[in-house]
């Protein structure tokens, strides 16, 4: 293990998570979602739901650095919340399909296999 990885915490890891609402109701305001959503795509987020995008982060300085980038990307119209968890809060997920309890956690994304 590198050392850099040993000095890291749960505490300090970070997943951003970013949530939105927008307008579809026209051509136009299509348009515009599908492209936010792209834009996150190429933010480094991976969809989790349709309009629910998560992206890990070694430190909460990053973490704030990618919701900057996100902010630049977001359309007039609709509504963007980005929350912040970190590993430990994040481990504790529960997830479903369906009614019954998924058999194992999720697994994190590849990015944190690189590690």
């Amino acid at each position: 293990m590198t050392e850099r990885y040993q000095q890291l915490s749960g505490f300090q890891i970070m997943w951003v998570w970013v949530l939105f609402d927008l307008p579809v109701g026209t051509k136009s305001e299509r348009k515009r979602a599908t492209r936010f959503r792209n834009d996150l795509l190429d933010l480094g987020f991976e969809m989790v739901q349709f309009s629910v995008y998560l992206r890990h982060a070694w430190s909460r300085e990053k973490a704030e650095s990618f919701a900057r980038q996100v902010g630049e990307h977001v359309p007039k119209a609709g509504h963007v919340q980005i929350l912040f968890f970190t590993d430990k809060q994040y481990a504790q997920t529960q997830v479903f399909r369906g009614r019954a309890r998924a058999p194992k956690p999720e697994e994190k994304p590849r990015q944190l296999v690189l590690f």
